[in-house]
C-alpha cells in the first residue's frame, strides 16, 4: 500500500511529497518494521508519474516478496539545479568540474537536505508508522548514492544500512575522500555500491575512470565495515530500465535477515 503526504522543509521552506509503502501485513498485524530512506521519490515505486517513465517498481517487488519494510521515499526538487544541490555535501570540485567540462558551483545543500531527514522526516514517520527506530537504513542513486554515503558517515548511529547505485561520487569525489578517510562508520551493519560496465556508453575511458573513483570510496569505507559488497554491473547502464533490473538484488542483501 502506497500513502503521499506534503511535509514541510524548513531548511528550504518549501513542501516536498513524500511517499510511503507499507508491507502488506501493516493493517493485519501490531507488529514495528525498519524503515528504508530513498531519495528520487518519483522513481521508486510506480512507473506512473516516474520521470521519463520508468520507475525502479519496488512497489510491485515488495508486494512479491512480502518483505515486510516500510519503505519512505523523498520526491527530487526538480526545478533547475536544485537535485544537485541537494543531493551534494560540497559544492562541486575541479574534478567535476573536468568531468562536465565547465565550471560548477553546484551543490552544498546536501546538509541541510540530511538534517530534514534526520530531525524532521524521520521523527514524523516514526510517530505516524510502528517503526523500528533504531532499524532504519538508506538507499540511493546516482547522486542519491552520493548523499547516502554521506549519511553513512555523518549519522552512522542513525542510518545502518546503506545502498549506493552506481554513484556520482565524482561531483564530490575530493571532500567525499577526505570525508570518508576520517568518519568512523560505527554503527553501520551493511554497505552496497554498485557500478556498470557502460554507464558511460559512448566513452569508455571515463567509465573506466569513474569505476576507479568509485572504488577508491568504496575501498576506504570497506575497511571500516564489516559486510560490504560491491558489484560490477556487466552491460548495466545509468538509466532506470538498468537499475530497475539489479534492485531486487540490493534490497535482498541489505534485508537478508529478514
Amino acid at each position: 500500500m502506497l500513502e503521499k503526504f506534503t511535509v514541510y522543509m524548513s531548511s528550504f521552506d518549501q513542501e516536498r511529497m513524500i511517499r510511503v509503502y507499507l508491507p502488506k501485513s501493516y493493517q493485519e498485524s501490531n507488529r514495528r518494521y525498519p524503515v528504508l530512506y530513498m531519495h528520487d521519490g518519483q522513481n521508486v515505486f510506480e512507473d506512473e508519474g516516474a520521470i521519463k517513465g520508468v520507475s525502479l517498481g519496488l512497489k510491485d517487488y515488495l508486494d512479491q516478496t512480502n518483505l515486510e519494510i516500510i519503505v519512505v521515499a523523498i520526491d527530487l526538487n526538480a526545478e533547475g539545479e536544485e537535485r544537485i544541490n541537494e543531493y551534494c555535501p560540497w559544492i562541486n570540485g575541479a574534478i567535476a568540474e573536468k568531468v562536465i567540462g565547465r565550471p560548477c558551483l553546484s551543490g552544498g545543500k546536501g546538509e541541510l537536505y540530511l538534517d530534514f531527514i534526520v530531525k524532521e522526516l524521520k521523527p514524523l514517520i516514526d510517530d505516524k508508522y510502528r517503526t523500528l527506530k533504531d532499524h532504519t537504513s538508506m538507499a540511493g542513486i546516482s547522486l542519491g548514492g552520493l548523499i547516502s554515503t554521506y549519511a553513512a558517515g555523518r549519522y552512522p548511529q542513525i542510518f545502518k544500512r546503506i545502498a549506493a547505485l552506481s554513484p556520482g561520487y565524482y561531483r564530490n569525489q575530493e571532500e567525499l575522500e577526505v570525508f570518508v578517510k576520517n568518519a568512523e562508520f560505527s554503527g553501520v551493519d551493511r554497505f552496497y555500491v554498485d557500478f556498470g560496465t557502460h554507464e558511460i556508453s559512448d566513452d569508455q575511458e571515463l567509465n573506466n575512470q569513474f569505476t576507479e573513483m568509485i572504488q577508491s570510496i568504496y575501498e576506504m569505507v570497506s575497511s571500516k565495515i564489516a559486510d560490504t559488497r560491491y558489484e560490477t554491473i556487466q552491460n548495466g547502464e545509468h538509466n532506470y530500465t538498468s537499475f530497475k533490473k539489479r534492485i531486487g538484488e540490493v534490497i535482498s542483501y541489505l534485508y537478508s535477515d529478514l
